[in-house]
């Protein structure tokens, strides 16, 4: 195996970098998610008209580029590194791959280039804190419990005439408040023959009310859904099963989020070393402390072994996907959320070791040090814990599973 970069997925890591660098500055940032929206909408169409950003990962038949989840890792590695506050994990990441494995040609055909445009921006609406379960992340449950109990909670739906009407609310959806397009797990059949698919609701449907939630991370916008008799459409056919495709799209989902921390990591740990060569303390550079230099390098070294890991879940997954019949390997399987627990305690600790070092700066709020913390803590909430991520993994591989006779 190869493990180099080509030279196109170099030239997408250069041009993004120094597209943000330019376009996505510690003021920019704090300007763009006080917006109603959470993010600059002139910075993502510029994402999405000259870097093609929303579509990489989309086959060219819908205006996509036709890349792997490795090319969509290492967009969202430098999309991490500046904290860029866009819908790309909502859109890209969580929701198109979606309607790519489980939409109508016509639905396909309909929503995806608007996706690959920018000029559509689309969302996953989960019931309950259970979007790492239903990604098969932090548990396994082929059967929709995560979506709450029938009757007793979560979305229901029902036929209506003409389609499906659903009602309900989500309190946890990323870029809910904004996206034009919401894809929504909700219950059908009654309480006894209750099972899990997945809808198609515009962002303006009649009786959907969409509320921007306060989050402990403000560059990650959240918002709570209310649906009441929405209109809704059925992704896919009424035989398709939604959760084989959601516990696939773990691994990818998995793989590009331990990418945005790695870059985020790696950021925060380059500001430090910054600081910490200019600030002076008895006379002399505070970096020249060897008690600094140990704390430094021991971040370093971790956020390197992220980077592999997080490397490494993006090629199994991009793997995984081109794999016949969707098999993979154990290996591959628990790869991404191995990767993820690695590269979230990576930016957790980079993050805590800038703050520290910046010295009394570093503690305020102000600093934007205070940012990459909260988005480790808050990514560890909304996919985590770390332990959970690591513990499903090992069961999965039967790491712990006793020895046969």
């Amino acid at each position: 195996m190869d493990a180099r970069f080509t030279d196109e997925q170099h030239e997408i890591r250069r041009t993004l970098r120094e597209l943000l660098g330019k376009r996505c500055g510690p003021d920019e940032l704090r300007a763009a998610v006080d917006t109603p929206a959470g993010h600059d909408p002139a910075l993502w169409t510029t994402l999405a008209g000259q870097l093609g950003l929303p579509g990489l990962a989309l086959p060219a038949a819908y205006g996509g580029a036709g890349c792997t989840a490795t090319e969509l890792a290492l967009a969202c590695e430098e999309t991490g590194r500046a904290l860029a506050p866009t819908p790309l994990l909502a859109t890209a990441v969580l929701a198109a791959p979606l309607l790519l494995a489980l939409g109508t040609d016509a639905q396909r055909a309909d929503l995806l280039p608007r996706i690959a445009s920018g000029a559509l921006t689309a969302g996953l609406a989960v019931p309950g804190p259970a979007l790492a379960t239903a990604l098969a992340l932090t548990g396994l449950d082929l059967h929709g419990g995560w979506a709450g109990g029938g009757r007793a909670g979560g979305v229901q739906a029902r036929r209506a005439e003409g389609g499906w009407q659903l009602y309900g609310q989500v309190d946890q959806v990323l870029d809910g408040h904004s996206a034009g397009l919401l894809v929504v797990a909700a219950h059908t059949g009654g309480f006894a023959r209750s099972r899990v698919r997945l809808f198609l609701v515009r962002g303006d449907a009649t009786g959907l009310t969409r509320v921007r939630q306060t989050t402990l991370d403000a560059t990650r916008p959240q918002g709570r859904i209310q649906l009441r008799h929405v209109p809704a459409e059925l992704l896919g056919d009424e035989t398709v099963d939604p959760l084989p495709a959601l516990d696939r799209l773990g691994d990818t989902v998995a793989a590009c989020l331990a990418a945005e921390a790695v870059g985020a990591a790696g950021r925060m740990l380059e500001r430090t070393v910054e600081y910490v060569g200019q600030r002076e303390q008895f006379g002399r550079p505070v970096g020249s402390f060897q008690a600094v230099k140990h704390r430094l390098a021991d971040t370093y070294v971790q956020v390197q072994a992220a980077r592999s890991a997080a490397y490494y879940a993006a090629w199994a997954a991009a793997t995984t996907s081109l794999t016949v019949g969707g098999t993979a390997t154990v290996r591959e399987e628990t790869a991404g959320a191995l990767a993820l627990a690695q590269a979230l305690e990576a930016l957790r600790r980079a993050a805590a070791e800038g703050i520290q070092l910046h010295g009394g700066i570093g503690f305020t709020w102000e600093h934007e040090a205070h940012l990459y913390f909260k988005r480790a803590a808050g990514d560890e909430l909304l996919f985590g814990p770390v332990h959970r991520l690591r513990a499903h993994a090992a069961d999965a591989a039967h790491v712990f599973a006793e020895a046969g006779p």
